[in-house]
């Protein structure tokens, strides 16, 4: 039986991750306001809607570096939905804080804050909760591991003062099980609400997925190659990483230097003992890829090229110069994936961007994974560029205008340097607005998924970029500060621009 791809003919989507999503209090949330951006894309044709990874955040907003590969961001609980279902009783919302309303940007602090105050108001509510819901919520426990180590994580680092695990006192860090048995018992309402919070967040979010599939909306997760060192992931299974048991790193990760930087990037995640997830039959990757297709219909893989091989370095490198390539187990891995799941295709987009050498590019193909094309790459004027539209062959290809990591194209174009300018508009058709000049060169190429950032559909600036490598501030707050309705103008000229290039079906 031949291998399928994924993506099986011209379509479209739109990226915006939950947190941008008019409504929330807050930032979006998995509440009515995702119903209705799905309600949106459906009207008009759109079948896929890409966002970030789901999990919660590290200190500066980002979901590429989480305390956890296995739950979700708590910023995206729907306290309406909440009220209605009688699990938090409150008389007034305003008590809960402000609400960020016309704001193109929201607060970490408020969000936290917010989530404190609904872990409290869920626990109040808890015992009296019916015996029904007690037992949905223990059987939930029982299915999902990872929570009990997870809540346990979160409880121990709000003790501390939020310091990262290897900082802890012994038995806290070395996860002493006797010596926690007892502390766990002291801590058990905080690592309760922790626990409802998931539970509920899980709740709701597959609401939003049955939702989106009644609608043959598609859901594109992400999931990040590493993880975090200050993970409870990395602290609960030091032996799977190349970490010593007081935390310090065997390995790093990261990648060598290239054109765009002299000394390398260091990542300082830990690497995988990929020797030890092939002992455990790769229970944890499974079981991490297993959690992903629970909560989305296809998964972006970021740093794709790791599952060939990664770029290791020594723990204490102050730069990724010095470094050694080292051969990863994805064959095998994949396989086992593509087993557990029973299907003729793995539901994954391999993140190719970079320098891709041949190993990378024979695992993509092994597998049919659909591979990334990013056209702000594309007009560096040599001829043979990847990103180039002419250089795109055949249609196992998903096409961005650019990613949450480029500028907005309205900023790329502003950007760009007059010789460059000049080469693209003896071309193509460019006019005053590039940002649907390239959406529309992206939906004329022969890939078979066109995906845009909503900041391009509505021609926004990089006042609304949601992130810039390499910085640490004001990433990851971007928030569309109009309603859904406001904005569906633009939602309507990317679908029937879509239908001429017959990348909708009406």
């Amino acid at each position: 039986m031949p291998l399928e791809s994924i993506l099986a003919n011209k379509s479209l989507g739109i990226l915006m991750h939950p947190s941008s999503i008019p409504g929330g209090k807050v930032c979006g949330t998995f509440g009515r306001g995702a119903k209705d951006w799905i309600k949106k894309l459906h009207k008009h044709g759109i079948e896929y809607w890409q966002f970030l990874p789901l999990t919660p955040t590290d200190s500066t907003g980002s979901p590429y570096s989480s305390p956890s590969s296995f739950a979700l961001n708590p910023w995206f609980l729907d306290m309406d939905d909440l009220i209605e279902e009688g699990f938090i009783f409150i008389s007034n919302k305003e008590n809960l804080g402000p609400t960020n309303q016309n704001n193109d940007h929201f607060d970490f602090d408020i969000a936290d804050d917010l989530t404190k105050k609904l872990g409290h108001l869920l626990l109040q509510g808890w015992s009296l909760q019916s015996e029904e819901r007690k037992i949905n919520f223990n059987k939930w426990i029982s299915r999902n591991s990872w929570v009990e180590d997870y809540a346990t994580f979160l409880v121990i680092r709000e003790e501390f003062n939020m310091l990262p695990w290897w900082e802890w006192p012994q038995e806290f860090k070395v996860k002493n099980n006797k010596f926690l048995k007892s502390w766990i018992k002291k801590k058990s309402e905080e690592i309760l609400i922790k626990k409802l919070i998931q539970w509920h967040l899980d709740k709701q979010w597959r609401i939003i997925k049955n939702f989106a599939k009644s609608r043959n909306i598609k859901l594109i997760g992400d999931l990040p190659f590493y993880v975090s060192r200050d993970s409870a992931d990395v602290w609960s299974n030091k032996s799977l990483f190349s970490i010593f048991k007081n935390g310090d790193l065997i390995f790093q990760s990261g990648v060598p230097p290239d054109y765009f930087s002299s000394t390398g990037q260091l990542w300082g995640t830990p690497t995988y003992f990929w020797s030890k997830h092939k002992r455990t039959n790769f229970e944890w990757w499974r079981k991490r890829f297993q959690r992903q297709f629970e909560l989305v219909d296809i998964l972006r893989f970021d740093h794709f090229r790791g599952l060939a091989g990664y770029w290791r370095v020594n723990g204490s490198a102050k730069s990724a110069i010095i470094g050694k390539w080292i051969n990863s187990p994805g064959r095998t891995l994949l396989n086992k994936v593509k087993k557990d799941l029973g299907t003729n295709y793995l539901p994954i987009i391999a993140e190719d961007l970079g320098v891709i050498t041949p190993d990378v590019e024979k695992l993509r193909k092994n597998f049919e994974l659909p591979g990334m094309k990013i056209l702000q790459f594309a007009f560096d004027g040599n001829e043979d560029n990847p990103y180039l539209p002419k250089n795109i062959e055949g249609e196992n290809w998903v096409v961005y205008t650019g990613t949450h990591d480029n500028s907005t194209s309205v900023s790329w174009w502003e950007y760009l340097d007059y010789e460059s300018k000049k080469r693209i508009k003896d071309k193509y058709k460019f006019s005053e607005n590039p940002s649907w000049d390239l959406i529309e060169i992206g939906m004329d190429t022969s890939a078979n998924l066109f995906v845009a950032p909503i900041q391009d559909l509505l021609s926004l600036d990089d006042s609304s970029r949601l992130n810039k490598p390499g910085t640490t501030k004001n990433n990851w707050k971007w928030k569309l500060n109009r309603s859904l309705e406001e904005i569906e103008d633009k939602i309507k000229i990317f679908s029937e621009l879509g239908y001429s290039f017959e990348r909708i079906r009406k």
